[in-house]
């Protein structure tokens, strides 16, 4: 039933999707516009709509009759956006400031469980046990908490201008993400 060697393909294979390393200084601003992060919140949220993407995603887009091309074209604007705004450094996607949404949307998704992770997971049920992708996404689950909680001292060790240049080249790697992703569902 479980087999390690999957289970390692499909956690570095979710790690490289996720890129939660790369998603640093999007969550960082965040966290510093909304003086706060609720890593658990993030962690559990994304987690959460990984597992149910898994079981139900691809019948619950169908119900929209939305395809998977067509959800991660959509994914692949908002990552454009978000990778616009770390170059630019301007805000697009502004936020309500009544709403304390930050850790929900965009960190858990689309940062964390965007339309390329969930996609990928879909893909991932055609070839390997529902048993080890649950566990390959709980792996990354651990992963992305302990980033998400380290944020804080992760943003001291760097330093102002620290960040802004990992902004700057994670937003440039952001947008060819997002081009990437919509040529390879663009028809």
């Amino acid at each position: 039933m479980f087999s390690l060697k999957d289970i390692t393909t499909i956690t570095l294979t979710l790690f490289a999707i996720i890129d939660i390393i790369g998603g640093l200084p999007v969550i960082i601003s965040i966290k510093n516009r909304q003086k706060h992060l609720d890593s658990g919140k993030a962690t559990i949220t994304a987690g959460g709509l990984m597992i149910a993407f898994l079981v139900v995603g691809e019948n619950f887009l169908k119900l929209f009759g939305v395809d998977l091309q067509s959800f991660a074209l959509a994914g692949s604007i908002v990552i454009f956006i978000i990778g616009m705004e770390m170059i630019l450094g301007i805000e697009l996607l502004k936020d309500d400031p009544k709403a304390k949404t930050g850790s929900i949307i965009p960190i858990a998704f689309p940062i964390i469980a965007g339309s390329g992770t969930l996609t990928t997971i879909i893909s991932m049920s055609a070839v390997y046990s529902l048993p080890n992708i649950v566990v390959g996404i709980l792996v990354n689950l651990l992963v992305v908490y302990t980033v998400l909680r380290s944020s804080t001292w992760i943003e001291n060790k760097l330093g102002d201008s620290g960040l802004s240049v990992i902004r700057k080249f994670f937003g440039i790697v952001l947008l060819s993400i997002a081009i990437r992703i919509f040529k390879e569902n663009f028809n």
